[in-house]
């Protein structure tokens, strides 16, 4: 038969309009598969249009979703329908003049991730994006979703109000609302709160160290320090939903709702528990910086391809520079803390080589091909858009309150955005974005962004924490460089990483070879740092390894210790100004 595309929607004579509803179930979900059932009622053409979403957004990956799409079919009355595949996530349904059809496929679901979808005997979870197809040209009708749990004592958590007309049935306004509602079905544990008069729920899933009611009174205080810094809060009910699991860190935001997954016993170490603390303050800070202040460019989402955006570097970024900040402003921990957890993103930034690569700007852009899938080479060639658009966002925050003796911030910069392009929706453009950030500083920027957005130099730390009385300082390596990581794996060294112009890759060593000896003498990942302390700079030391299964041995000429530990102090005696300006941004100091 001869494939039928659907003439465009401005064309169609529309008297009727469809009214879509999804049916998901999990019959047996020890087998992972989610049972999804389409019942479209009035889709006013003969040939039906689905597509699956190929990415979800906050999450810049084609992924590819409909490989877990199987046992595809469509029918009406009973009988089988024709359809046919256009391409890889594009699928087509002949109906004739029948008004109602139904469709049903199955998807597999055994990726626990906060932006993918997890079905087994104790819970399912599922992102619209990677469950739902979409109906070219009828995004915005209302879609209706029920539930049927494969046990009755089963409870059903989402961001989505209920629909009145069925147990367990949910009401979307639109396809990026249901793409932008995650579901938990399960025996989680359920946890009711009220933040300034509004109600908020804690969903917990899996087991673990945290105390519920401790962290939720944690998350109050976030909450409420974020509400005043944008003058409220934009919703009528939030939900976190949290997954304890073995070492896993991640975190997805959405409009009414974010999804965590943090290590499930990853909440008595102070310092464990001061990061989940970050990874809220960053997932609810979204709500605001990303799901309402947006770049133009995903302003209107295309689930089909990628979305591209130089201005990640501030959804994320500065999103990050802030969920350090947070948590100090709620108390929940001291500024002591705070320059500690800085001194930690510092020192990952400094000792990435890609700094040097890849702009940021670039790597906001490129996000769709790079962040997401590294490799040997990664940290040599690019630099994450989180972190050094944190960076970024410090030296503009410290900048706009040196000048203005704290009288203005990088707060304001926030709020204005919110007022001009978050409260309508309206997209911004990095023009735009540059706009506000020099009417708050009440200068001109372009040599700043210049340099530090689409350039690669060095960032000048201690120029900007100098008029608070910080200092950066490094710490030196005990042992010479030699500029390789390694790791043990199944009973083998294996080097996972060779910095560029490092003594390792001028020798010709590469990711990948298993090391074996240094001068003769076995070594491993736990003894290569001690082994090297017995050596000098420009020494020549001979590395065995084994390259492609091949045995060799090259000479080394070790370089100077590096700093791989850099640390945000206080400067010795700071003047008044000084302290004035810290105490104006973090408060008193230990």
């Amino acid at each position: 038969m001869t494939e039928v595309t659907a003439p465009p929607l401005n064309s169609r004579i529309q008297e009727r309009i469809p009214t879509i509803h999804y049916q998901v179930a999990m019959p047996h979900p020890e087998t992972h598969l989610f049972e999804v059932t389409l019942q479209l009622v009035d889709y006013p053409t003969a040939i039906v249009d689905l597509k699956f979403p190929v990415w979800t957004p906050g999450s810049y990956l084609v992924r590819e979703y409909a490989k877990n799409i199987q046992d595809f079919t469509a029918f009406a009355d009973g009988k089988p329908l024709h359809w046919w595949k256009k391409s890889k996530n594009h699928w087509q349904v002949e109906k004739g003049n029948v008004s109602q059809i139904t469709i049903s496929y199955r998807v597999f679901a055994n990726d626990l991730s906060v932006r993918t979808n997890h079905l087994d005997i104790s819970h399912g979870y599922f992102n619209g994006a990677a469950l739902f197809f979409r109906l070219p040209g009828w995004e915005q009708q209302p879609i209706r979703v029920t539930i049927v749990p494969p046990h009755p004592q089963w409870q059903v958590t989402t961001a989505l109000p209920a629909d009145k007309q069925g147990e367990n049935t949910f009401y979307a306004a639109d396809f990026d609302t249901l793409v932008d509602s995650p579901f938990e079905i399960g025996s989680h544990n359920l946890y009711q709160f009220d933040v300034l008069g509004k109600p908020h729920e804690l969903a917990i899933w899996g087991q673990g160290n945290i105390h519920p009611q401790s962290a939720i009174a944690d998350i109050q205080k976030i909450i409420e320090v974020e509400a005043q810094m944008f003058g409220g809060l934009p919703y009528d009910r939030y939900v976190f939903l949290l997954h304890l699991f073995h070492q896993a860190y991640g975190g997805l935001e959405h409009k009414n709702s974010c999804s965590l997954i943090y290590q499930r016993f990853g909440f008595r170490s102070q310092d464990k528990y001061e990061r989940f603390m970050q990874l809220v303050a960053h997932e609810f800070f979204h709500l605001w910086n990303v799901k309402r202040i947006r770049p133009q460019a995903l302003e209107v989402f295309d689930y089909d391809q990628e979305n591209y955006t130089p201005s990640l570097w501030f959804c994320e970024g500065t999103t990050s520079h802030y969920d350090l900040l947070i948590p100090l402003w709620a108390g929940i921990y001291d500024s002591k803390s705070y320059l500690n957890h800085l001194s930690k993103e510092i020192s990952r930034f400094l000792t990435t080589p890609g700094r040097k690569v890849q702009p940021l700007a670039e790597s906001s852009f490129d996000a769709w091909i790079k962040l997401y899938r590294p490799d040997a080479n990664s940290a040599n060639s690019q630099i994450s858009y989180y972190l050094k658009g944190a960076m970024v966002s410090l030296l503009l925050d410290l900048l706009i309150r040196a000048k203005h003796r704290n009288q203005r911030s990088l707060n304001d910069v926030m709020r204005q955005m919110w007022q001009q392009f978050g409260k309508a929706e309206i997209g911004f453009t990095p023009e735009q974005l540059q706009a506000v950030i020099e009417s708050v500083a009440g200068m001109n920027l372009s040599d700043f962004f210049q340099r530090y957005l689409h350039g690669t130099e060095e960032l000048p730390f201690n120029e900007y924490l100098a008029p608070f009385g910080l200092q950066l300082l490094g710490d030196a390596d005990e042992e010479p460089f030699l500029g390789i990581k390694v790791a043990t794996e199944n009973g083998r060294e294996t080097i996972k990483f060779v910095e560029t112009g490092s003594p390792a890759q001028k020798a010709g060593i590469d990711p990948g070879d298993e090391l074996l000896a240094i001068n003769g003498i076995k070594v491993t990942a736990n003894n290569l740092s001690d082994r090297l302390k017995d050596f000098q700079p420009k020494d020549i030391i001979q590395v065995t390894v084994f390259h492609q299964d091949l045995l060799r041995s090259v000479h080394v000429t070790l370089a100077e210790p590096r700093a791989t530990r850099y640390q945000v102090i206080l400067v010795s005696n700071p003047d008044s100004v000084q302290q004035e300006n810290l105490a104006g941004w973090l408060g008193t100091t230990h």
